[in-house]
């Protein structure tokens, strides 16, 4: 039998298995795709000569997770590759901001381009960044609370100014420009690393987001995985099969068994009951465990309550090209950009997030564009580019900015409509764009969705990025960790803590639960606080669980 069961073979679910794996576990990882990776996938279907990445491309948080790197996948295959510039932001006038590696070459850049005073600016963030790092990151990736990172990231908090550093990362990533930089290109390099997210530019935290990308991007860049997406899913899968570990694909499950309150297996779509000795992990987005492979029944009421209030983070279209030649760009500087950010200026990001917001298919679609080949050569042949581009679109269409006449059917038509606008968007930046197209692929939310059915409504980041949607209230008001209300049943996804991103964390912390879960020595002492915890917080699911939940 199985010690544990892991539902979903993303990178959390990997991750995860790999964890149990290396503590001894027996591991099984069931993957309802005929492919393993969830959102970390890539194929050749839009031109035999080029690599795509189907969702996923860049990973910066990858490079920086501890989990990642306890891995060590480069034992198993794995190597990166980074593009000579990390980001460029490419402006109305012809000019271009640039993200570099190493926080003195942006500065430089910065100054040289926009002045001292911008240059003085960021090179303040960049050594506010080296004050808290590495434990910024670590305590963002830990389970909550970060105990040991939490109290490094304190004194160093402290440190850096306390109560000041703490209105810094309130602030919104348009009031951080303004506050310091003379120009408004450097904040355009903010507002767009934002924007990966669901966060517009005047939303609380949005600064310390945008932030907290670029300075990444500084220190590891923005690295792709060689040969693909998919080399990073190989290297997860053969550790673990290394480890002792074993996964299935084409194994749906449709039900989490369990007995006496707590998960014993599963029940695939094929009618096969799989135990698990110890824990069941799911890597499947919250809607998805909570009412549907766990019956209601075995959950109590708060919890159907507060999901009802879980806010999916924006749609997702994205276009796939394959293309004969580089990418024209108006600043020739543009070319050795990994990633490059399609907005004229922080009014244009704005209206775009604005727009999205409030429902409204945007008029002129804020652009992250992938230069794939630039960043890594063996995506395609020497002298042409793999590129993509995605922007996001409200979950549910009330109506349209521009003048397509835009419903959110996503029909044919409509799907047309809108790549003639993200294409045109490429094209005030790069004319005769369109004429190296030598191939295509729309990938609409419910597309997103098909292909993985974590991207819930073409959302790739489990669930808002908001700040009532973070730590403690992610995915419901609670303690912020992966335990549920079902013992023996662990959330793994990123609908968890800490959200959306190839990090891995979301698993790991899972697994850690899991393992902690069975230590006797733990259990023993860590048991009466825990239970302390939970009757202090007796409105909240995960006591309340213990009296309601019936056995099936």
């Amino acid at each position: 039998m199985n010690d544990a069961i892991v539902i979903g073979a993303g990178p959390n679910g990997l991750v995860a298995a790999n964890v149990l794996a290396d503590a001894g576990w027996q591991v099984e990882v069931l993957e309802a795709q005929d492919h393993p990776g969830g959102a970390v996938h890539s194929d050749r279907g839009v031109h035999p000569d080029h690599v795509h990445d189907l969702f996923s491309s860049f990973y910066p948080l990858a490079a920086a997770s501890p989990a990642i790197a306890a891995l060590a996948l480069e034992d198993f295959g794995l190597s990166f590759s980074r593009a000579p510039t990390v980001l460029a932001h490419p402006l109305a006038d012809g000019r271009c901001v640039l993200l570099r590696q190493g926080a003195g070459e942006t500065a430089e850049r910065l100054g040289r381009d926009f002045g001292p005073q911008d240059a003085q600016a960021w090179q303040g963030l960049s050594e506010l960044w080296e004050r808290l790092d590495p434990w910024l990151v670590r305590a963002m990736f830990a389970p909550f609370p970060p105990v040991r990172a939490g109290l490094e990231l304190a004194a160093r908090v402290r440190a850096a100014g306390g109560l000041r550093l703490a209105r810094f990362a309130a602030l919104p990533v348009r009031r951080l420009a303004e506050e310091e930089f003379r120009s408004e290109a450097p904040g355009l390099l903010l507002a767009g690393c934002a924007l990966h997210a669901d966060l517009l530019p005047e939303s609380p935290v949005s600064g310390v987001f945008g932030w907290l990308m670029a300075m990444l991007g500084q220190q590891y860049g923005w690295p792709v995985p060689v040969g693909g997406a998919a080399s990073l899913t190989d290297a997860l899968v053969r550790r673990l099969v290394a480890h002792g570990g074993h996964l299935r694909c084409d194994a749906r499950v449709d039900e989490v068994l369990i007995r006496s309150g707590r998960a014993a297996g599963v029940r695939t779509a094929g009618g096969e009951t799989v135990e698990a000795r110890r824990a069941v992990l799911a890597d499947v987005p919250v809607t998805a465990l909570y009412g549907g492979l766990v019956g209601w029944e075995h959950l109590p009421d708060q919890l159907r309550r507060d999901l009802r209030r879980f806010q999916w983070d924006f749609s997702t279209v994205k276009i796939d090209w394959a293309l004969d030649g580089p990418v024209p760009w108006t600043c020739a500087q543009v070319a050795g950009a990994g990633t490059v950010h399609l907005g004229a200026d922080l009014a244009e990001l704005s209206d775009y997030a604005l727009q999205v917001t409030t429902g409204r298919v945007p008029a002129r679609p804020f652009g992250l564009l992938g230069q794939m080949t630039t960043a890594d050569p063996s995506r395609s042949p020497a002298g042409t580019e793999s590129a993509w581009m995605y922007t996001h679109v409200p979950q549910r269409v009330t109506g349209d900015a521009g003048q397509d006449g835009i419903t959110g059917r996503w029909d044919e038509r409509e799907t047309l409509a809108f790549a003639r606008r993200m294409e045109a968007q490429v094209e005030r930046f790069a004319p005769g764009f369109a004429d190296h197209v030598v191939g295509r692929r729309v990938l609409t939310p419910p597309v997103l969705q098909g292909l993985d059915e974590n991207l819930v409504g073409g959302a790739i980041n489990g669930g808002t990025t908001a700040l009532h949607q973070q730590a403690v209230f992610r995915p419901v008001p609670g303690t912020g960790r992966p335990e549920t209300p079902v013992r023996g049943l662990y959330l793994a996804s990123s609908s968890a803590h800490p959200g959306g991103g190839v990090h891995g964390a979301c698993g790991a912390n899972a697994a850690r639960a899991a393992l902690r879960a069975h230590r006797p020595a733990v259990r023993r002492f860590t048991g009466p606080v825990l239970s302390a915890a939970q009757r202090a917080l007796s409105h909240h699911p995960l006591e309340s669980a213990r009296t309601t939940a019936r056995p099936r």
